[in-house]
């Protein structure tokens, strides 16, 4: 199989961070435990008699009217509230790649099966709920008074300039990056390929190597070791040295 230079990409996946939990006033919350890879993990311990009972996870705090309208509207005006149907279309898009190249849909049912796909998808996770999810994190992270000031920036014309351009600068940059960091990657395992042959087969032709170029020349090969036992070949005698000047 070979490497090929062009790394397919996923689609876009973007993970919506899990709500804040602050430990009640007064109170910590206990440490995570940390489960190292390897080593069976330990079963939880019951409750020591006496112990206090195990504090319930706190719900996400409930954001003021004013804040949670003036986070929306922010969310609006940059367009964010948007994302919610950018991640739906990017996964109902890689769903029916899947099942295409697959072929585990027959294409004359391809538009009836991503039909039903889509609604019950947008029902079981409806694009306003990141939305919903994400006024929780701007409250948490924004006081109303930056969240106004924000929005008083995007609401200018550099601003909403921001906004229009920074999709298509985004991808720029991310192609531009991608084909910097993939040419590094196959430099770097062609010079590996001196150690770990194996991975000839696999990388694409040199594009400075031109195609036909001949092997380097091999030095000249070591005359062959006398066999055991033999007296050693004599070299030439060398050259008597030049007589010492007459005093």
């Amino acid at each position: 199989m070979k490497f090929s230079t062009a790394v397919i990409t996923a689609g876009l996946f973007m993970a919506v961070p899990a709500f804040a939990q602050a430990p009640a006033n007064g109170t910590q919350s206990a440490p995570p435990v940390h489960h190292q890879p390897g080593v069976a993990a330990k079963p939880a311990t019951a409750a020591q008699p006496g112990a206090a009972p195990a504090t319930p996870p706190l719900a996400p705090e409930k954001v003021d009217p004013a804040k949670d309208a003036a986070i929306r509207h922010l969310m609006d005006v940059t367009e964010t509230s948007k994302l919610g149907d950018t991640i739906q279309g990017a996964i109902s898009n890689q769903v029916q790649n899947v099942m295409g190249q697959s072929r585990a849909i027959p294409p004359d049912q391809m538009q009836k099966f991503m039909d039903t796909f889509n609604q019950k998808f947008d029902a079981s996770a409806p694009s306003s709920a990141v939305t919903d999810a994400m006024v929780p994190l701007y409250s948490q992270h924004f006081s109303l008074e930056e969240i106004q000031g924000i929005t008083k920036f995007y609401e200018s014309p550099v601003g909403q300039r921001l906004v229009k351009e920074m999709p298509a600068l985004l991808q720029e940059t991310h192609s531009v990056g991608l084909e910097m960091d993939q040419k590094a990657a196959i430099d770097v395992l062609r010079a590996m390929s001196t150690d770990y042959p194996q991975l000839k087969q696999m990388l694409p032709p040199d594009p400075n190597q031109p195609a036909g170029a001949p092997a380097p020349a091999a030095g000249p090969a070591p005359a062959p070791a006398p066999p055991s036992g033999s007296a050693p070949t004599p070299g030439p005698s060398p050259a008597p040295s030049a007589a010492p000047p007459k005093p």
